[in-house]
């Protein structure tokens, strides 16, 4: 049984709770999203597997997930960088948000997200149980095919994209 960690309104730890039922009930917890660019500028992207039990098919940012309960936020980055791309990187913060979106099938995504970006050269290894596809793109493009395609993207990453992000 996989757990999230329940935090307040000031991501202060207030409990812990089964993965499946937080997101049936909506329960605010901790959650992390990694964006990488390469040396050009481009910017790594995931298109989520059909199999994910939300947003499945949709592109969203090079890796997103949850820490375990006692795991730093650091530690739990570089977990699933290795779990999903098989890359060994160590992204620095960047900043911090809360958003709560109700998905089609009932489950609610409510986290208080950290955000994290990092530079990467290389060719990820998608594990494809977790990514149907990847590719670098230019922020421009980006932007262009999310406003022309919005229900192409995960919620989340068009929430971190029209926020002020730190330079890489």
């Amino acid at each position: 049984m996989e757990q999230i960690v329940l935090v307040d309104t000031e991501d202060q730890e207030i409990g812990l709770m089964d993965k499946m039922e937080g997101h049936r009930k909506g329960a605010l917890h901790r959650a992390f999203s990694v964006l990488i660019y390469n040396s050009k500028g481009e910017m790594l992207i995931q298109q989520r597997a059909e199999s994910k039990y939300h947003s499945g098919g949709l592109w969203s940012n090079a890796c997103c997930s949850h820490p375990r309960p006692g795991e730093t936020m650091d530690d739990a980055v570089s977990r699933r960088l290795m779990e999903e791309l098989n890359i060994k990187l160590k992204p620095v913060f960047s900043h911090k948000f809360i958003y709560k979106v109700t998905f089609p099938n009932d489950l609610i995504e409510h986290e208080y997200d950290h955000v994290y970006i990092g530079t990467y050269d290389g060719e990820p290894k998608a594990n494809k149980e977790e990514i149907a596809d990847w590719k670098y793109i230019s922020t421009e493009e980006l932007k262009k095919d999310i406003k022309k395609n919005p229900d192409h993207y995960s919620h989340w990453f068009k929430i971190i994209l029209s926020q002020k992000i730190m330079e890489v």
